[in-house]
């Protein structure tokens, strides 16, 4: 997974306090539930075949060459006409002329351009990528270890199944090794035996032998001379014939019994620009995002980078759409723009910078905000305010002080009407309507609220225990009392945690620090909201799979998933795509109840990168980074199919492309909703980083009606 961006230069997090949530709370000591093991099999999972005996030979089987008649002297194979010919490389596109923008100012630095980007002349040229996902495997692949055997690494940006599961159909083969028997171009070496593939497992080629001496009885075709042409072919018909029924078993048997639009290649899946080219205006099924009948876009508007003093960074976290506005965060103002204009409609100011910003609103567009009390480098987090973002004002003030001074708060959201907010020092909240306030920090708790998820249903993260060593306790709560309705506590040794779902509760962390890149991300835990029980625990190797959760402080900063039909989609890593130079990854989908992949996967197309935004009722909204010559993406992927809708096509010209991929998806805030793109800043600095281009806080395209 990526390494995030740091925080937001405002305070440092602080030792832990005396202090925090409000209302009574059960007993904190009850010891860990039972936590999945990260290395435990599932109780499911289905008995292993067991090792193949390596000291037997081969049994003959279909297409087995067969020993000589007496007398008759075995046909010797052809030899080699020659040592094989290198393959000859084409040389690399010439770059355009142009050079790729430099990246812009101020933290987090962005990315390089698109992969894709042809490499510049005088570079040695790459090695051939590795096959994609569902790739067939190559003849001469070892079986796949018996149970119990250590796993073999799987190829860079490739998961690997879980621990005890066999792989289902589409995971990618390993390559085989130099000098296994069966290698292809070893003639004289005969294939060992190989343990049953796993259910809907593709077949694996089976290699032509030398004619042995047989003995009496040996079975039909004693005597005749076998031809390795003709071994070769027959081998080859059953591996396609192995793979193609593989696919129709899966496509009978995958989501619980229910029918999957498959081919050979498992479930269909959007990329580059093979998927849907849009509709006739009308709805995606499934959601409510209608299909532009041209997905074709162009720019909209651009908001300009708001002026600030040299060497300063100021964070602008926070957008929003309602029916009539694209809302966004400046320095020291909140402002609605029209959607397709882009002229100011109103502004809330500010007497100092936003800090954190609730990505969640009421049905009516009431969200909430922590900021600054003035633009002074000594100013904390300690005021919260309710923004009607439909009428375009500030409903209400307030600061939470503990002792004789304000609480600087580190997260804050929305759930029904309640603004929630997290600190060192514990949590607060208030009725969005009136400000009333509804709980804050008690001096005389042990435990405090680090911070809350949102959206439909409240959830707290409520530390207890020493700093070093604390105990994490993932609690559903009720918005207006504070009432602790479920609880679950992790496992000792997780420090941070994320919510990234409140309904169903998905909850994310690093275990042990084993992610090693940054992510926060290592693992995910569905959580029962009304029992508090674990329903299943998720591995999600940090240098497999790419999403982001910035748990230390930002409890519900995530970036990179979506969670909806009891599943969590989450990308993977990039890899070499097919085309030379090109990178590439999917989404995968993991079963909430179960913690198993489901088998749908949405591949992102040579170049593209692709990255979940969110739910639209049982369709996957996703965005696609493009490749250097080609434009971004939004696409609907169908919930059950995984078949995939072109929404949006931005142009590929050089500027358009260099403003979209100036603002990537792991560092800015992208928005999309009815043919319309929004993308923005979440830092604005000086520009002088920029080379003199001008800077956008924000930009929006739209496609065709």
């Amino acid at each position: 997974m990526t390494q995030p961006p740091p925080p937001p230069p405002n305070q440092p997090p602080q030792q832990p306090q005396q202090g925090g949530f409000g209302p009574p709370q059960p007993p904190q000591d009850t010891p860990p539930q039972d936590a999945v093991p990260k290395d435990a099999a599932p109780q499911d999972a289905a008995p292993q075949p067991p090792a193949p005996d390596l000291t037997k030979a081969p049994e003959p089987g279909y297409g087995y060459p067969q020993a000589p008649q007496p007398g008759q002297a075995p046909q010797p194979s052809q030899a080699p006409q020659g040592p094989p010919q290198a393959a000859q490389h084409p040389q690399p596109p010439q770059p355009p002329q142009t050079p790729p923008p430099p990246a812009p100012s101020g933290p987090p630095q962005q990315p390089q351009p698109g992969y894709g980007y042809p490499q510049a002349p005088g570079q040695p040229a790459p090695p051939a990528p590795a096959p994609g996902y569902g790739y067939p495997a190559q003849p001469g692949t070892p079986a796949p270890p018996a149970y119990g055997q250590p796993q073999q690494p799987g190829p860079y940006g490739q998961p690997t199944p879980p621990y005890g599961q066999q792989p289902g159909y589409g995971y990618p083969g390993q390559p085989g090794q130099p000098g296994q028997p069966g290698q292809p171009g070893q003639p004289g070496q005969p294939g060992y035996p190989t343990a049953p593939a796993g259910y809907g497992y593709p077949g694996q080629p089976t290699m032509p032998m030398h004619p042995q001496a047989g003995g009496p009885g040996q079975g039909p075709g004693v005597g005749k001379k076998f031809n390795a042409q003709l071994a070769i072919i027959v081998g080859a018909v059953v591996a396609i014939a192995l793979i193609v029924g593989g696919g129709v078993w899966y496509a009978k048997s995958s989501d619980g019994g229910k029918k999957e639009e498959a081919g050979p290649a498992g479930p269909t899946g959007g990329g580059g620009d093979t998927g849907g080219t849009g509709g006739t205006g009308g709805t995606t099924s499934g959601g409510k995002e209608k299909v532009p009948a041209d997905p074709a876009s162009d720019v909209l508007f651009k908001v300009p980078m708001p002026v600030i003093k040299k060497d300063d960074s100021v964070g602008v976290k926070g957008s929003w759409l309602t029916d009539k506005a694209y809302v966004k965060t400046g320095v020291s103002e909140i402002a609605g723009y029209d959607l397709d204009k882009g002229t100011k409609l109103w502004s809330v100011p500010l007497p100092g910078p936003v800090c954190e910003a609730s990505k969640f609103a009421t049905d009516d567009y009431r969200t909430a905000v922590t900021f600054q009390a003035s633009a002074a480098e000594t100013a904390s987090c300690d005021q919260v305010a309710a923004i009607d973002l439909a009428a375009g004002k500030q409903l209400w003030k307030k600061t939470v002080n503990s002792g004789d001074y304000p609480i600087s708060f580190n997260n804050v959201t929305v759930s029904a009407n309640t603004v929630a907010l997290g600190s060192t020092n514990g949590g607060a909240a208030f009725d969005i309507d009136s400000g009333k306030v509804l709980w804050s920090p008690k001096p005389a708790d042990t435990c405090y609220d680090a911070g809350y998820g949102g959206g439909p249903k409240l959830v707290a993260v409520r530390k207890c225990g020493a700093y070093d060593n604390p105990e994490l306790h993932i609690q559903t709560i009720d918005p207006v009392s504070g009432k602790v309705i479920s609880e679950y506590k992790l496992a000792t040794g997780i420090d941070y945690a994320s919510v990234v779902s409140s309904d169903p509760l998905v909850v994310a962390a690093d275990v042990g620090d084993s992610a090693g890149d940054g992510s926060g991300i290592s693992d995910f835990f569905s959580i029962d909201n009304k029992t508090g029980k674990l329903r299943t625990r998720i591995s999600v190797p940090g240098d497999q799979y790419a999403a982001d959760c910035e748990g230390i402080t930002r409890i519900e900063a995530c970036t990179g998933l979506a969670v909806g039909n009891d599943r969590i989609y989450v990308p993977t890593e990039e890899h070499d795509g097919t085309g030379e130079y090109s990178r590439t990854n999917e989404v995968i989908a993991f079963d909430l109840a179960t913690g198993k992949q489901t088998g749908q996967r949405a591949d992102a197309g040579d170049g593209y990168t692709i990255y979940p935004l969110r739910m639209d009722g049982s369709n996957l909204i996703a965005y696609k980074r493009p490749p250097y010559d080609k434009g971004g993406q939004v696409v609907s992927i169908a919930g059950g199919s995984f078949k995939e809708t072109k929404l949006l096509e931005n142009p590929a010209t050089e500027a358009v492309h260099d403003l979209e991929t100036s603002m990537s998806p792991e560092y800015s805030e992208v928005l999309y909703s009815q043919g319309r793109l929004f993308m923005s800043e979440v830092y604005a600095d000086d520009g002088s980083l920029s080379s003199g281009d001008p800077q956008y806080l924000a930009v929006a395209y739209g496609a065709g009606s």
